[in-house]
């Protein structure tokens, strides 16, 4: 950390009120971008967070590709780009990377559509914002939105489909609904969905990987729709063969469970840090893991904004629901280790012991009297629950049935 601030100001790190002190990010320094926070300790916490602002703001990395060391396929054309990377599971990308999807100009499209860089102020991360009656009514129409097209890419979750292709349907769907997919350009991301397979536990970029029978994979929707943002996601069983799975049934259904309980939990006046408490009571209970590093969002007109609500017990968020606010609970949970490693791609978080993972999450409103889960599941959404019995979630696994 170097030691040079001009001025106190608010730090920027995760579940933090506190003033900056004179700790600069040194990588912010050398990119002349301020950055001062309060501590080392608070700069290290934050880091998987903060370490975003750096991809949109590094000139050469959207012109530097990443060194291919693998042989291409002479048939195929594909190859891995990162074959010395000591990866931590069995998953591997497979590349080369579809051309970037490109959006009609006749829908508006947000600030990092250009550059990649969100131009967010880390000032508004303390500032929750309360919406009214407009503003929550443009959420519902966005949140809707998202909620027809992540059904439409999960309705296509398969064996022998790569993630490419569910990105390209994702993709066609916004269009088709005057929408710009939120994380195209994100920070430089460069496709329209997150896919998170097995041991991803959240930012996949979608590439030319089939999905094998047994796999799991998580479908990360976002759009943004006549200036408010949408934000959901679920994981899907690809074939029999992970649906009567038990461990990836156990994990998959108590993480969806632990996003239900927090939602249960939810009320004005309820402090943020209550829902890790919720969530990883439960998935210890299945022996499962909590991911720390990534947490739930505010979100409306901003795609990312306060508050910051982690998923993990005894954290430290801060605030209260108040009537008006929309953010998202999306708890990431683990069959092994709760931490977690990128990939060279600087983007795809995986398990660190390579151990499957999985993810759920609701954009929710706070009303006058609870809470409304504005990406609800339809009657007819692809997916849903596998039926657990009560040996099976205490770990003396038979085969699980579908509900469906």
């Amino acid at each position: 950390m170097d030691q040079a601030a001009a001025q106190p100001r608010k730090c920027p790190g995760l579940d933090c009120s506190n003033d900056a002190s004179t700790l600069q990010c040194p990588k912010c320094k050398d990119m002349g971008v301020e950055s001062f926070f309060c501590s080392q300790d608070c700069f290290k916490r934050s880091w998987a967070e903060h370490k975003t602002l750096h991809k949109s703001t590094n000139p050469l990395r959207n012109f530097v590709a990443p060194k291919v060391v693998s042989k291409v396929d002479p048939e195929t054309g594909k190859f891995n780009p990162y074959p010395t990377y000591p990866f931590t599971g069995p998953l591997r990308p497979v590349y080369p990377l579809s051309p970037k999807r490109e959006v009609p100009k006749h829908i508006p499209h947000p600030a990092w559509s250009v550059d990649g860089n969100p131009r967010y102020s880390f000032a508004k991360r303390n500032h929750i914002e309360i919406l009214d009656e407009k503003a929550q009514n443009a959420m519902r129409k966005s949140c809707k939105l998202a909620r027809e097209v992540l059904d439409i890419v999960g309705a296509a979750v398969k064996p022998g489909v790569t993630t490419d292709k569910l990105d390209e349907i994702c993709h066609n769907a916004c269009i088709e609904r005057n929408s710009y997919p939120s994380p195209l350009n994100y920070n430089s991301f460069p496709k329209s969905i997150c896919t998170s397979v097995n041991e991803v536990i959240c930012h996949g970029i979608p590439d030319q990987r089939p999905l094998e029978d047994g796999d799991i994979v998580n479908l990360d929707v976002s759009l943004w729709f006549e200036g408010y943002h949408s934000d959901l996601n679920e994981t899907y069983y690809v074939g029999e063969k992970a649906r009567t799975n038990p461990d990836l049934v156990r994990l998959v259904e108590t993480t969806r469970q632990c996003l239900d309980l927090a939602i249960a939990h939810a009320k004005p006046g309820v402090a943020f840090k209550e829902f890790g408490d919720v969530i990883e009571k439960h998935a210890k209970s299945q022996g499962l893991g909590v991911v720390k590093t990534y947490c739930g969002h505010g979100i409306n007109t901003l795609f990312h904004g306060a508050p910051n609500v982690p998923h993990y017990a005894k954290n430290k968020a801060v605030g209260r629901l108040r009537p008006g606010m929309t953010f998202t609970i999306e708890p990431m949970v683990t069959l092994g280790s709760y931490k977690d490693k990128t990939w060279p791609d600087d983007w795809t978080s995986v398990t660190v012991d390579g151990q499957q993972t999985a993810q759920f999450e609701h954009t929710l409103l706070v009303t006058e009297t609870g809470i409304e889960v504005l990406t609800a599941r339809k009657a007819d959404s692809p997916g849903g629950p596998i039926k657990l019995d009560s040996a099976e979630q205490n770990g003396h696994a038979e085969k699980p049935t579908s509900t469906e």
